[in-house]
């Protein structure tokens, strides 16, 4: 395998004909959390920039074929873990049903519920539900012995004690308070529309990789996107895999990632 690069193609295919069984250390995945097939923008939105609900063809799945999708994505990539690895999925509330259900079937644990507290979340413009100001990561180790740096997760915490020494993060209680990415770290097309709608904080992968892995391990990013997880590890000295069919998408990938050389 050729480490710290983009392999282009269905993730499912690649962990099929691509990846060694039993070679990564952590991966991270963000996939399609199947919400499209509607589309509602609000230009004028002020607390996280103009607003455009997700809307692609790579988003949309029926609820039978969904549930095979996660199945086989979830099992190429417990294939691909050593027997101490960790797997890191983010979700909202529409699709963490499927994944824990899968993740448990595969014989993974589950081991905490992360919660991203969205503090510039869209405003509620239905008014028949609360205010959608939340997503959430699922952390699954498989087999034991995994990687748990605790004292560089303490670190991390904002939340000190009343003394000011480190506190040991929680996962309900301790949510991890980031905005939903803008300003210079939101990648833009040209139209200076968001290059990506699922485009996740530097910072919440900080926390996943400095966690779950030490200096030298491979992170492997399945729904590669815009490379943030590769972006972040090779900053943090982890070598990374990024795996991604859309073609603009790797491209602007490769261009972020090179300004780290």
């Amino acid at each position: 395998m050729n480490y710290n690069s983009i392999i282009e193609g269905d993730c499912i295919d690649v962990f099929h004909d691509s990846i060694s069984e039993g070679s990564v250390d952590l991966i991270f995945a963000d996939p399609p959390y199947n919400l499209s097939g509607s589309s509602l923008n609000l230009k004028n939105n002020t607390t996280g920039g103009a607003f455009y609900k997700v809307n692609e063809d790579w988003d949309v799945f029926s609820e039978a074929d969904y549930l095979t999708f996660t199945d086989n994505w979830i099992n190429g990539c417990k294939g691909a873990l050593k027997d101490n690895g960790s797997l890191y999925i983010s979700c909202t509330h529409h699709n963490i049903g499927e994944i824990i259900v899968v993740g448990k079937k595969m014989g993974l644990q589950l081991k905490n519920i992360l919660t991203w507290y969205k503090v510039n979340a869209m405003p509620n413009i239905t008014k028949r539900t609360y205010t959608h100001s939340s997503e959430f990561v699922l952390w699954f180790v498989k087999g034991k012995k995994w990687t748990f740096n605790y004292d560089e997760v303490k670190k991390f915490n904002p939340n000190k004690t009343k003394s000011g020494d480190n506190k040991q993060m929680r996962d309900f209680l301790d949510f991890i308070e980031l905005p939903i990415v803008q300003g210079k770290e939101r990648l833009r097309g040209d139209n200076g529309r968001a290059l990506h709608p699922t485009q996740k904080p530097e910072k919440l992968l900080e926390l996943i990789i400095l966690a779950s892995s030490n200096p030298g391990d491979l992170v492997l990013d399945p729904f590669f996107g815009t490379g943030t997880t590769g972006y972040v590890a090779q900053k943090m000295n982890r070598k990374w895999i990024g795996i991604e069919k859309d073609k603009k998408y790797i491209a602007m990938a490769k261009t972020r990632i090179s300004e780290l050389v």
